[in-house]
């Protein structure tokens, strides 16, 4: 709104109202609107990108960076009844890979006669008289995939993925993710809390040798509390948890608490997941996985599509940020429980014991008394 509709406006020389107010979503959420009443009486109404703020509104829809969208297969289905009796749907952006709405709007053929679609790249915007060295431009990118999404607007879905699936590919075992294998070695956990939209999931990995085993890995959708606890509990029971990391960021607050106070404030550690610890969490997994030092689950297409969906982007800022498609399947949470599992495998862990190899002193003292 700031930096489209207010400055063609002034340019127009418009004067216009502007109105800041908020909407209210399905639940206890509410979003900011900012409109811009013109002098006919037309508005502009701008909105966050979510699938409730999709709904309740009838009229033309314009779609900006629609690839970056979280969800952006339920906000489509929440706004096509918005534009179903005669209003315009326009929809732009600059790829973002395979997983999302705006590729398959621009690449499936039985959509050819329903969608009138544009691509211009950057050797087409300056041949239209946009002032850009290309070749300056290039070589001051020094990135070949992101020349070719950002500028050649191809679609990677590699360069997009976290996890690419030959990295998937590369730590799969027919034996790993089945509790029978468990060797009674030393275990780490991680858990991604999860209640209403996203799934509650913990990852149970067991160091052997110089690679980490994943021995279990636990799901739920809508579990309440109480379940999630006695999960968790019976994790603790089975194997020989040495630490165990959960997602303490809003709902994992009282979880977290909970865990600490039943196995140990030593044993259980709560994790924010702010920017920079899940860049953290989320580099230190990759590492694993390029080292090829762990093992996965075979054949698991779930698990396989739900790791390969984190996508780190850049935020407006220049920031990086990790987000993921949410479907059916989960939201990226199993490579969540899995990076707090690997994490928690890396920091300090166990009691301090010490041992002695030879007699006190005090006791060669007392000997023959």
């Amino acid at each position: 709104m700031e930096e489209g509709v207010r400055k063609h406006c002034q340019a127009y020389g418009l004067a216009i109202r502007e109105i800041e107010g908020s909407v209210k979503g399905s639940g206890s959420e509410r979003y900011t609107l900012l409109e811009a009443v013109l002098p006919g009486g037309s508005r502009i109404t701008a909105l966050p990108a979510n699938p409730d703020t999709a709904r309740g509104f009838a009229a033309n829809v314009f779609l900006d960076e629609f690839a970056f969208h979280a969800d952006s297969r339920k906000i489509w289905a929440a706004l096509f009844p918005v534009i179903s009796n005669g209003y315009r749907l326009r929809v732009t952006s600059t790829p973002n890979g395979k997983g999302n709405k705006f590729y398959e709007l621009m690449t499936d053929p039985s959509l050819d006669s329903v969608w009138s679609r544009h691509r211009v790249d950057i050797y087409q915007a300056v041949k239209d008289g946009l002032p850009r060295d290309v070749a300056a431009l290039k070589q001051a990118l020094n990135d070949e995939d992101a020349w070719a999404q950002e500028f050649e607007l191809h679609w990677l879905d590699e360069a997009a993925a976290w996890l690419s699936y030959d990295l998937i590919d590369g730590v799969e075992h027919p034996q790993a993710g089945k509790p029978e294998h468990y060797n009674g070695g030393p275990c780490f956990v991680g858990v991604d809390i999860g209640l209403r939209h996203d799934l509650f999931v913990i990852w149970v990995i067991e160091q052997v040798g110089d690679v980490v085993w994943t021995r279990d890995i636990i799901t739920r959708k809508r579990a309440p509390f109480a379940e999630q606890d006695a999960l968790l509990d019976a994790v603790f029971a089975h194997y020989r948890v040495l630490r165990c990391c959960i997602d303490q960021t809003g709902l994992g607050e009282k979880p977290v608490e909970d865990a600490r106070r039943r196995h140990g404030s030593t044993r259980v550690e709560g994790v924010l997941f702010t920017p920079t610890n899940k860049l953290t969490l989320a580099t230190r997994g990759k590492e694993v996985f390029e080292d090829r030092r762990l093992r996965l689950p075979q054949g698991d297409g779930a698990l396989r599509a739900d790791l390969h969906k984190l996508k780190k982007v850049m935020s407006p800022t220049g920031a990086p940020r990790f987000v993921a498609e949410s479907d059916a399947a989960g939201h990226a949470d199993r490579a969540w429980a899995l990076f707090l599992a690997l994490s928690a495998a890396d920091q300090p862990h166990g009691p301090v014991r010490a041992y002695s190899c030879c007699p006190r002193q005090a006791s060669l003292l007392l000997e023959g008394y």
